[in-house]
């Protein structure tokens, strides 16, 4: 028995050393940055070569990347640290880690894409839409996702995740099944719920026509995104303390039900979900085996600035480029804007990004002590660990 429990005991202080480390997920979010640029630079400069143009939009599981990789951070912060107010704290360094760079943009592509009628505001921009950006609640209505700031929608699903995160976390503790149960669960209540009756109260509201619109918005909202963040958090405990023959089982139930839930209402979310448990095998693999490069680890530190600067750059290339679009001019746009965002990424950093992170600092300072070895339990014992950032 004392055999069993000094190799439990190493297994965790094994997964502990390697997620301590944060080059595997700064070259996962690099990879991520590198998709989501990749995706939005061929819609704007296509190839009009299928093969190419193809590949350059899967960059669109680049955000979902970025979903597993903020839930194992953000489990990895959290587990490493034992102070007073923790969610307090929590959610201060969340706020000014997103927020400032963010209400930046929020002028900016109004005055860039101005207010008029678009694929995201059929209705136009107004202060309603306006409100809800600024205040991180644009992804619980369709007209204000994607309408103010481009790809916020993905920012809107982080948000509400940090919101919901430190009372996932106490409640469940290190028991990844748990994780998994909640993911199972919400899964099927918006495949065979939600989805199909928010589907026919806003077709409603909008009227005929926009019917691709509120289903597209239906498929980002985060009810659709929150299983992907739990999965997340069980790989973090999972790569932690090892993982077992129960793990495998509950992903089977998890496809067998969406499965047949996708069957059943016409949702169409089953795909979607093979999609992402895909990508969160290869970020597992790539933090188990401790996968790193360091220019993209470069742009991984800075991608959530790339993330909302690249869509202006891509504009203003737009209204400038010289080239026919092409194979060469796609290549040659994605390598220049992915430059530019990075050198708009470091501008920002010095300009405001440093400044908030040393106010997070100054507010959440506190003598923190940091335990070795122990898993994390639901009241909040922590895992000794270097912080990777978010």
């Amino acid at each position: 028995m004392q055999g069993q429990a000094r190799l439990a005991a190493g297994q965790i202080e094994d997964g502990a050393t390697r997620l301590s480390r944060s080059h595997s997920l700064d070259f996962l979010r690099g990879l991520a940055i590198l998709g989501v640029v990749a995706i939005h630079v061929s819609q704007s400069f296509p190839s009009n070569i299928h093969a190419v143009d193809y590949a350059f939009m899967c960059g669109w599981t680049g955000v979902n990347v970025f979903y597993f990789v903020s839930a194992i951070t953000m489990c990895m912060m959290w587990t490493r640290r034992v102070e007073a107010n923790p969610t307090r704290k929590f959610y201060i360094r969340r706020a000014l880690r997103i927020a400032p760079l963010f209400w930046l943009a929020i002028p900016l592509y109004l005055v860039v894409n101005g207010t008029g009628p678009s694929a995201n505001a059929p209705n136009g921009i107004g202060p309603l839409q306006v409100i809800l950006t600024a205040t991180f609640l644009h992804g619980f209505w369709p007209d204000s996702v994607n309408s103010v700031v481009p790809g916020d929608w993905s920012i809107a699903a982080e948000m509400t995740f940090y919101l919901v995160f430190p009372f996932v976390i106490t409640a469940f503790g290190s028991r990844r099944h748990l994780y998994l149960a909640l993911a199972i669960a919400l899964h099927l209540v918006n495949v065979d719920l939600f989805k199909p009756w928010a589907f026919e109260l806003f077709s409603a509201y909008y009227g005929p026509g926009n019917e691709s619109f509120v289903w597209s918005t239906l498929h980002i909202s985060f009810l659709n995104q929150l299983p992907v963040f739990l999965v997340g958090c069980a790989l973090f405990f999972s790569l932690r303390d090892g993982f077992a023959k129960s793990d495998a089982a509950i992903y089977a139930a998890f496809i067998a039900l969406s499965f047949m839930a996708n069957r059943a209402s016409g949702a169409h979310e089953f795909n979607y979900l093979m999609i992402n448990l895909a990508l969160g095998a290869g970020v597992a693999g790539c933090i188990r085996f401790a996968i790193r490069w360091q220019p993209i680890e470069a742009l991984g530190r800075n991608s959530y600035s790339m993330y909302l600067s690249h869509f202006a750059v891509i504009l203003g290339l737009r209204q400038i480029w010289p080239l026919a679009d092409g194979l060469v001019s796609l290549l040659i746009v994605y390598a220049v804007t992915a430059a530019l965002s990075y050198l708009v990424a470091r501008a920002t950093w010095h300009l405001v990004e440093r400044h908030a992170q040393d106010l997070a600092h100054r507010l959440t300072a506190s003598t923190a002590t940091t335990t070795r070895g122990e898993p994390v339990t639901a009241t909040g014992v922590v895992l000794n660990g270097r912080s990777a950032g978010a």
